[in-house]
């Protein structure tokens, strides 16, 4: 299983950036799969999953209202769409699933993830 990210870059606060995730290398339809972060001194949070047998998605306090998760299927890709940006959300974004389980909710405590990509930085600029 593989998984790549990409989409990071600079941006200043309260702009947009969408992130994606090509994932490879399984066919399960059922899932764990989501977005994590960590920003330079900090433990590793999640932001957001998605649930592959109802849809339903979960996000960390924090970027509730600002940022949505999707995933696109047919193209085996996962997207994070990040809306009004702060310096706070500046971190290195990292995609992760574990194929055969889908934690629901707790997918966003990231324990359970067997399969992480490399991580694409994001910097908000004040």
């Amino acid at each position: 299983v593989q998984l790549q990210a990409s989409g990071g870059g600079l941006v200043q606060t309260g702009g947009s950036l969408r992130l994606s995730c090509a994932v490879s290398g399984f066919t399960s339809d059922y899932y764990a799969i989501g977005w994590f972060r960590q920003a330079p001194g900090k433990l590793r949070e999640g932001v957001s999953c998605i649930s592959s047998s109802d849809g339903n998605t979960y996000y960390t306090d924090s970027v509730k209202g600002r940022f949505t998760i999707s995933r696109d299927n047919s193209k085996n890709i996962l997207y994070l769409q990040m809306n009004s940006l702060r310096p706070e959300d500046t971190a290195v974004y990292y995609c992760a699933t574990d194929p055969g389980r889908d934690y629901g909710a707790r997918c966003l405590e990231g324990s359970g993830m067997d399969y992480w990509g490399k991580g694409t930085l994001v910097t908000v600029s004040s």
